[in-house]
């Protein structure tokens, strides 16, 4: 049984001290698309820091027609906020390449704009970048590498969907945001659609390694396969010669 609370305790105290090690006094600077994943991330962060030193970026690439739940979040955790239309950015990048992307490329360019975004936000306000990924979206590789699999801290990053989502009724979240269909916002689609399966027979496969159909275990065996290389360290050439600087 999952306990949000004592998992929610144990964050708030390893957001706590990330920041006493890695950046005493910086804020906690994030994306917020309106999705759990930010809703959830941001509320940790305000119960470890204060509403004070939790800055959100919403980023709109031209129209968003839920940017409404963004606005919801940063107005129920009173935290600071910076609106970053990345339009101009993400065409400037396709009209500037001299072929056409390819509909990968061009899916992921904009979370990739996003995170140097926020980057360039927290560089400018004393800031740490927060990654907003939980495990069922790493364990099947659903983000983009450099885009939003990117940040300094993960606090989401051991929790399944669901656990997120226990987390952020703890917190006190809207239930509009925590149960707010998951949805990157780029193509159309639902995350579930373009998985082939829902996040609930997903979370149960990793927790209890039980599955019903065999092909949608082959499926999930499959996607993490695939993409396990994005959760490890970028690999580096050894060249043998020691190393005496003192670490």
């Amino acid at each position: 049984m999952f306990d949000a609370h004592k998992t929610t305790e144990e964050c708030v105290k390893w957001i706590r001290d990330f920041f006493e090690e890695n950046g005493k006094g910086c804020n906690a600077v994030l994306g917020i698309s309106g999705g759990k994943d930010s809703s959830v991330t941001a509320a940790l962060c305000v119960e470890a820091l204060g509403k004070d030193r939790v800055v959100g970026v919403l980023m709109p690439n031209g129209e968003q027609s839920d940017i409404d739940m963004a606005h919801l979040l940063c107005e129920h955790l009173g935290i600071k906020n910076y609106t970053v239309n990345i339009k101009d950015a993400v065409d400037g990048v396709k009209n500037a390449v001299p072929f056409e992307l390819s509909e990968q490329s061009t899916t992921n360019l904009p979370p990739r704009i996003r995170m140097a975004t926020v980057y360039a936000v927290s560089q400018s306000c004393n800031g740490r970048v927060v990654n907003t990924c939980n495990l069922s979206e790493d364990w099947v590789g659903y983000s983009t590498r450099y885009g939003d699999a990117a940040g300094d801290f993960s606090p989401l990053a051991q929790l399944t969907v669901q656990e997120v989502k226990a987390v952020g009724r703890y917190l006190g979240l809207p239930e509009v945001l925590i149960e707010k269909v998951p949805a990157d916002g780029l193509c159309g689609k639902t995350d579930e659609d373009n998985l082939g399966f829902t996040y609930a027979v997903l979370d149960r496969y990793i927790r209890t390694g039980e599955i019903d159909d065999p092909e949608t275990k082959e499926l999930i065996d499959r996607k993490h396969r695939a993409n396990t290389f994005k959760l490890k360290p970028m690999p580096h050439f050894d060249s043998g010669i020691e190393i005496k600087a003192d670490n």
